[in-house]
Protein backbone atom coordinates (compact mmCIF):
# COMPACT_ATOMS: atom_id res chain seq x y z
CA UNK A 1 0.00 0.00 0.00
CA UNK A 2 1.52 3.56 -1.26
CA UNK A 3 0.20 6.21 1.58
CA UNK A 4 -0.88 9.12 -0.47
CA UNK A 5 -0.22 12.56 1.30
CA UNK A 6 -2.73 15.52 0.69
CA UNK A 7 -2.09 19.24 2.02
CA UNK A 8 -4.76 20.95 3.35
CA UNK A 9 -4.94 24.13 4.42
CA UNK A 10 -6.54 26.74 7.28
CA UNK A 11 -8.30 28.65 4.21
CA UNK A 12 -11.76 29.97 5.63
CA UNK A 13 -13.95 28.99 3.40
CA UNK A 14 -11.87 25.92 2.13
CA UNK A 15 -10.47 26.25 -1.44
CA UNK A 16 -11.35 24.47 -4.01
CA UNK A 17 -8.34 22.22 -3.58
CA UNK A 18 -9.06 21.50 -0.12
CA UNK A 19 -12.34 20.89 -0.56
CA UNK A 20 -11.28 18.22 -2.89
CA UNK A 21 -8.75 16.68 -0.71
CA UNK A 22 -11.13 16.93 2.12
CA UNK A 23 -13.91 14.90 0.05
CA UNK A 24 -11.27 12.47 -1.47
CA UNK A 25 -10.07 11.55 2.58
CA UNK A 26 -14.36 11.16 3.12
CA UNK A 27 -14.81 8.63 0.21
CA UNK A 28 -11.92 6.12 1.43
CA UNK A 29 -13.17 6.09 5.07
CA UNK A 30 -16.51 5.42 3.46
CA UNK A 31 -15.06 2.86 1.22
CA UNK A 32 -13.89 0.84 4.55
CA UNK A 33 -10.21 2.60 4.01
CA UNK A 34 -8.31 4.44 6.95
CA UNK A 35 -7.38 8.39 6.85
CA UNK A 36 -4.62 10.68 9.28
CA UNK A 37 -6.28 14.01 9.91
CA UNK A 38 -5.43 16.51 12.41
CA UNK A 39 -7.33 18.21 15.75
CA UNK A 40 -7.33 20.20 17.58
CA UNK A 41 -5.67 17.81 20.11
CA UNK A 42 -3.61 15.32 18.09
CA UNK A 43 -3.70 13.90 14.81
CA UNK A 44 -6.39 10.84 14.41
CA UNK A 45 -6.26 7.63 12.56
CA UNK A 46 -9.58 7.85 10.85
CA UNK A 47 -12.11 5.01 9.73
CA UNK A 48 -15.95 4.37 9.77
CA UNK A 49 -16.92 3.87 13.54
CA UNK A 50 -19.92 2.25 12.10
CA UNK A 51 -17.74 -0.33 9.93
CA UNK A 52 -16.53 -3.39 11.87
CA UNK A 53 -13.91 -4.12 8.96
CA UNK A 54 -12.47 -0.81 9.24
CA UNK A 55 -12.41 -0.44 13.06
CA UNK A 56 -10.16 -3.98 12.69
CA UNK A 57 -7.72 -2.17 10.24
CA UNK A 58 -7.44 0.73 12.14
CA UNK A 59 -6.23 -1.73 15.33
CA UNK A 60 -4.12 -3.82 13.04
CA UNK A 61 -2.42 -0.77 11.50
CA UNK A 62 -1.48 1.10 14.71
CA UNK A 63 -0.52 -2.65 16.64
CA UNK A 64 -3.14 -1.93 19.21
CA UNK A 65 -4.90 -4.15 21.31
CA UNK A 66 -8.81 -4.86 20.20
CA UNK A 67 -9.92 -4.59 23.82
CA UNK A 68 -8.61 -0.85 24.02
CA UNK A 69 -11.38 1.05 22.70
CA UNK A 70 -11.86 3.84 19.91
CA UNK A 71 -13.30 7.31 19.70
CA UNK A 72 -16.25 7.91 17.62
CA UNK A 73 -15.67 11.48 16.18
CA UNK A 74 -18.69 12.99 15.35
CA UNK A 75 -19.93 16.89 13.47
CA UNK A 76 -22.98 17.67 15.49
CA UNK A 77 -25.78 16.17 17.75
CA UNK A 78 -27.79 14.11 15.61
CA UNK A 79 -25.09 12.27 14.79
CA UNK A 80 -24.66 11.40 18.29
CA UNK A 81 -27.98 10.70 18.96
CA UNK A 82 -27.66 7.96 16.35
CA UNK A 83 -25.15 6.01 18.02
CA UNK A 84 -26.60 5.81 21.38
CA UNK A 85 -29.50 4.64 23.74
CA UNK A 86 -29.45 8.00 25.52
CA UNK A 87 -27.75 10.96 26.47
CA UNK A 88 -28.11 11.62 30.37
CA UNK A 89 -28.22 14.86 31.80
CA UNK A 90 -24.71 15.46 32.78
CA UNK A 91 -23.93 14.20 29.49
CA UNK A 92 -25.98 17.23 27.59
CA UNK A 93 -24.62 19.99 30.04
CA UNK A 94 -21.07 18.72 29.19
CA UNK A 95 -21.39 18.69 25.67
CA UNK A 96 -23.23 22.19 25.77
CA UNK A 97 -20.46 23.70 27.58
CA UNK A 98 -17.62 22.26 25.67
CA UNK A 99 -18.64 20.90 22.27
CA UNK A 100 -17.26 21.23 19.69
CA UNK A 101 -13.91 20.79 21.61
CA UNK A 102 -11.30 18.07 23.38
CA UNK A 103 -13.53 16.63 25.48
CA UNK A 104 -14.68 12.77 25.06
CA UNK A 105 -18.45 11.50 26.76
CA UNK A 106 -19.01 8.11 27.42
CA UNK A 107 -22.14 7.05 26.17
CA UNK A 108 -24.12 3.63 26.37
CA UNK A 109 -24.32 2.76 22.56
CA UNK A 110 -27.36 1.64 20.46
CA UNK A 111 -26.81 -1.64 17.66
CA UNK A 112 -25.40 0.59 15.32
CA UNK A 113 -22.20 0.69 16.66
CA UNK A 114 -20.23 -2.86 16.57
CA UNK A 115 -18.58 -3.70 19.25
CA UNK A 116 -15.54 -3.49 17.46
CA UNK A 117 -15.24 -0.15 17.67
CA UNK A 118 -16.40 -0.09 21.53
CA UNK A 119 -13.37 -2.84 22.38
CA UNK A 120 -15.81 -5.22 22.96
CA UNK A 121 -18.44 -2.47 25.59
CA UNK A 122 -21.68 -1.80 25.83
CA UNK A 123 -20.75 1.86 25.86
CA UNK A 124 -19.08 3.92 22.93
CA UNK A 125 -16.69 7.23 23.54
CA UNK A 126 -17.59 10.30 21.49
CA UNK A 127 -15.86 13.61 20.69
CA UNK A 128 -17.35 16.37 18.74
CA UNK A 129 -13.96 17.78 17.35
CA UNK A 130 -13.52 22.12 17.02
CA UNK A 131 -10.76 22.02 14.26
CA UNK A 132 -12.20 22.64 11.50
CA UNK A 133 -10.51 20.36 8.90
CA UNK A 134 -11.64 17.41 11.46
CA UNK A 135 -15.07 18.65 11.11
CA UNK A 136 -15.73 18.96 7.72
CA UNK A 137 -14.12 15.34 7.11
CA UNK A 138 -17.08 14.27 9.35
CA UNK A 139 -19.60 16.04 7.38
CA UNK A 140 -18.89 14.80 4.35
CA UNK A 141 -17.84 11.27 4.99
CA UNK A 142 -21.49 11.47 6.64
CA UNK A 143 -20.28 9.00 9.53
CA UNK A 144 -18.78 8.82 12.49
CA UNK A 145 -15.23 8.36 12.43
CA UNK A 146 -13.56 5.90 14.27
CA UNK A 147 -10.13 8.25 15.71
CA UNK A 148 -7.24 6.85 17.59
CA UNK A 149 -3.99 8.77 17.46
CA UNK A 150 -2.51 7.99 14.26
CA UNK A 151 0.53 6.32 15.82
CA UNK A 152 1.72 2.76 16.38
CA UNK A 153 0.33 1.67 19.50
CA UNK A 154 2.33 2.73 22.64
CA UNK A 155 4.51 5.53 20.25
CA UNK A 156 4.40 9.45 21.26
CA UNK A 157 1.14 10.76 19.61
CA UNK A 158 1.78 12.70 16.74
CA UNK A 159 1.37 16.56 16.54
CA UNK A 160 2.57 16.75 13.32
CA UNK A 161 1.84 14.95 9.66
CA UNK A 162 5.19 14.03 9.24
CA UNK A 163 4.85 12.09 12.71
CA UNK A 164 1.96 10.07 11.19
CA UNK A 165 3.66 9.25 8.29
CA UNK A 166 7.00 7.98 10.33
CA UNK A 167 5.12 5.37 12.52
CA UNK A 168 1.96 4.78 9.35
CA UNK A 169 3.39 4.98 5.86
CA UNK A 170 2.19 1.82 4.14
CA UNK A 171 -0.15 0.96 6.79
CA UNK A 172 -2.90 3.42 5.55
CA UNK A 173 -4.38 4.78 2.40
CA UNK A 174 -4.13 8.71 3.17
CA UNK A 175 -2.96 11.59 4.83
CA UNK A 176 -4.20 14.76 5.38
CA UNK A 177 -1.71 17.07 6.26
CA UNK A 178 -2.99 20.05 8.12
CA UNK A 179 -0.20 21.33 9.84
CA UNK A 180 0.77 21.12 13.21
CA UNK A 181 -2.09 20.43 15.93
CA UNK A 182 -2.70 23.05 18.60
CA UNK A 183 -3.24 21.72 21.83
CA UNK A 184 -0.95 18.80 21.78
CA UNK A 185 -2.61 16.50 23.98
CA UNK A 186 -5.61 13.68 23.68
CA UNK A 187 -9.23 14.66 24.62
CA UNK A 188 -10.26 14.66 28.13
CA UNK A 189 -12.44 11.88 28.69
CA UNK A 190 -15.49 11.40 31.00
CA UNK A 191 -18.04 8.35 31.42
CA UNK A 192 -21.52 9.79 32.14
CA UNK A 193 -23.10 6.58 31.96
CA UNK A 194 -23.43 6.50 35.72
CA UNK A 195 -25.24 8.85 37.98
CA UNK A 196 -21.79 10.79 39.25
CA UNK A 197 -19.59 11.37 36.15
CA UNK A 198 -15.79 9.97 36.15
CA UNK A 199 -12.82 11.39 35.22
CA UNK A 200 -11.21 8.87 32.76
CA UNK A 201 -8.06 10.46 31.27
CA UNK A 202 -7.28 14.32 31.97
CA UNK A 203 -7.22 16.53 28.72
CA UNK A 204 -7.43 20.42 28.20
CA UNK A 205 -10.89 20.14 29.79
CA UNK A 206 -9.91 20.09 33.27
CA UNK A 207 -11.38 18.70 36.44
CA UNK A 208 -12.11 22.31 37.44
CA UNK A 209 -14.24 23.49 34.87
CA UNK A 210 -15.75 19.47 34.89
CA UNK A 211 -16.96 20.61 38.55
CA UNK A 212 -17.49 24.14 37.82
CA UNK A 213 -20.26 22.90 35.12
CA UNK A 214 -21.73 19.58 36.57
CA UNK A 215 -20.82 19.53 40.55
CA UNK A 216 -19.26 16.21 41.36
CA UNK A 217 -16.84 14.36 39.35
CA UNK A 218 -14.90 11.13 40.34
CA UNK A 219 -11.70 10.02 39.58
CA UNK A 220 -10.88 6.79 38.08
CA UNK A 221 -7.83 5.03 39.63
CA UNK A 222 -6.15 4.61 36.37
CA UNK A 223 -5.25 8.62 36.06
CA UNK A 224 -2.86 8.14 39.15
CA UNK A 225 -1.32 4.65 38.75
CA UNK A 226 -1.07 1.16 36.51
CA UNK A 227 -4.18 -0.61 35.72
CA UNK A 228 -4.40 -4.03 36.41
CA UNK A 229 -4.00 -7.31 33.70
CA UNK A 230 -7.10 -8.23 34.09
CA UNK A 231 -8.54 -4.84 34.14
CA UNK A 232 -10.69 -4.26 30.90
CA UNK A 233 -9.83 -0.15 29.79
CA UNK A 234 -13.28 2.17 29.40
CA UNK A 235 -11.68 4.61 26.85
CA UNK A 236 -8.53 5.14 25.54
CA UNK A 237 -4.82 5.34 27.18
CA UNK A 238 -6.28 3.81 30.46
CA UNK A 239 -4.72 0.27 30.62
CA UNK A 240 -1.38 0.08 28.66
CA UNK A 241 1.81 1.96 28.48
CA UNK A 242 0.93 5.06 26.32
CA UNK A 243 2.57 7.87 24.48
CA UNK A 244 6.45 6.35 25.46
CA UNK A 245 9.18 7.66 23.73
CA UNK A 246 12.43 4.18 22.62
CA UNK A 247 14.52 5.66 25.96
CA UNK A 248 14.11 4.35 29.28
CA UNK A 249 12.12 7.74 30.87
CA UNK A 250 12.49 8.50 34.49
CA UNK A 251 10.47 11.48 35.77
CA UNK A 252 12.32 13.69 38.80
CA UNK A 253 9.71 15.44 40.97
CA UNK A 254 10.01 17.94 43.98
CA UNK A 255 11.58 21.31 44.46
CA UNK A 256 13.43 22.68 41.78
CA UNK A 257 16.60 23.30 43.02
CA UNK A 258 16.57 19.45 43.87
CA UNK A 259 15.08 18.64 40.93
CA UNK A 260 18.10 19.98 38.67
CA UNK A 261 20.56 18.89 40.88
CA UNK A 262 19.37 15.08 40.56
CA UNK A 263 18.73 15.51 37.27
CA UNK A 264 22.57 16.56 36.74
CA UNK A 265 23.73 13.64 38.64
CA UNK A 266 22.11 10.89 37.32
CA UNK A 267 22.57 12.03 33.63
CA UNK A 268 26.17 12.18 34.28
CA UNK A 269 26.40 8.90 35.51
CA UNK A 270 24.82 7.55 32.69
CA UNK A 271 27.08 9.47 30.26
CA UNK A 272 30.11 8.25 32.06
CA UNK A 273 28.73 4.94 30.93
CA UNK A 274 28.93 5.57 27.35
CA UNK A 275 25.16 6.06 27.06
CA UNK A 276 23.36 8.90 25.22
CA UNK A 277 21.31 10.68 27.38
CA UNK A 278 18.23 13.13 27.05
CA UNK A 279 17.32 15.67 29.75
CA UNK A 280 13.65 17.32 29.63
CA UNK A 281 13.51 20.68 31.20
CA UNK A 282 12.21 24.35 30.82
CA UNK A 283 12.61 27.63 29.36
CA UNK A 284 13.60 28.66 33.33
CA UNK A 285 16.68 26.29 33.81
CA UNK A 286 17.77 24.83 30.55
CA UNK A 287 20.53 26.85 31.41
CA UNK A 288 21.24 24.98 34.38
CA UNK A 289 22.44 22.07 32.83
CA UNK A 290 25.64 20.86 30.61
CA UNK A 291 25.16 21.63 26.88
CA UNK A 292 23.95 18.82 24.89
CA UNK A 293 21.41 16.70 24.44
CA UNK A 294 18.97 18.83 26.44
CA UNK A 295 15.28 19.92 25.13
CA UNK A 296 12.87 22.89 26.54
CA UNK A 297 9.23 21.96 26.39
CA UNK A 298 8.08 25.09 27.42
CA UNK A 299 7.72 27.61 29.97
CA UNK A 300 7.07 26.20 33.59
CA UNK A 301 4.47 29.43 33.96
CA UNK A 302 2.61 28.20 30.61
CA UNK A 303 1.10 25.26 30.76
CA UNK A 304 -0.38 25.14 27.26
CA UNK A 305 3.13 25.50 26.17
CA UNK A 306 4.28 22.70 28.16
CA UNK A 307 1.38 20.30 26.64
CA UNK A 308 1.81 21.56 23.20
CA UNK A 309 5.38 20.56 23.02
CA UNK A 310 5.25 17.19 24.92
CA UNK A 311 5.13 14.51 22.01
CA UNK A 312 7.01 16.83 19.84
CA UNK A 313 10.23 16.64 22.13
CA UNK A 314 9.67 13.24 23.04
CA UNK A 315 9.40 12.06 19.43
CA UNK A 316 13.22 14.23 18.68
CA UNK A 317 14.43 12.14 21.59
CA UNK A 318 13.87 9.39 19.47
CA UNK A 319 15.12 10.73 16.29
CA UNK A 320 18.56 11.20 18.48
CA UNK A 321 18.84 7.84 19.03
CA UNK A 322 18.67 9.30 22.74
CA UNK A 323 18.90 5.39 25.07
CA UNK A 324 18.05 7.39 28.65
CA UNK A 325 15.44 11.03 29.36
CA UNK A 326 15.52 12.55 32.52
CA UNK A 327 12.37 14.49 33.06
CA UNK A 328 11.39 17.40 35.37
CA UNK A 329 7.93 16.97 36.87
CA UNK A 330 5.46 19.60 36.91
CA UNK A 331 2.36 20.75 39.10
CA UNK A 332 -0.95 18.27 39.26
CA UNK A 333 -3.27 20.81 39.15
CA UNK A 334 -5.26 22.57 35.75
CA UNK A 335 -3.61 21.45 32.62
CA UNK A 336 -0.58 20.23 34.83
CA UNK A 337 -2.46 17.05 35.38
CA UNK A 338 -3.31 15.97 31.93
CA UNK A 339 0.91 16.77 31.27
CA UNK A 340 1.61 14.75 34.05
CA UNK A 341 -0.60 11.78 33.16
CA UNK A 342 1.05 12.10 30.16
CA UNK A 343 4.64 11.39 31.19
CA UNK A 344 3.63 9.07 33.88
CA UNK A 345 2.61 6.35 31.51
CA UNK A 346 5.35 7.44 29.23
CA UNK A 347 7.66 6.94 32.05
CA UNK A 348 5.90 3.77 32.98
CA UNK A 349 5.46 5.01 36.00
CA UNK A 350 9.26 5.15 37.11
CA UNK A 351 9.62 8.36 39.10
CA UNK A 352 12.09 9.46 41.86
CA UNK A 353 10.85 12.27 44.40
CA UNK A 354 13.86 14.47 45.73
Amino acid sequence: MITRVLKVSDADPFTGEDMRSIRLAAEVIRNGGLVGFRTETVYGLGGNALDAEASGRIYAAKGRPSDNPLIAHVCDMDMVEEITEEIPETGRKLAEAFWPGPMTLIFRKNDRVPKETTGGLDTVAVRMPSDRQAAELIRQAGVPIAAPSANTSGRPSPTKAEHVFQDLNGRIDMILDGGQTGIGLESTIVDVTEEIPVLLRPGAVTMEMLRETVGEVGIDPAITGPVGAGVHPKAPGMKYRHYAPKADLTLVEGETEKVVARIRELAAKKAAAGKKVGIICTDETIRRYPAGNVLSIGRRDSEESVAHNLYAVLREFDDRGTEYIFSEGFPEDHLGQAIMNRLNKAAGYHIEKV
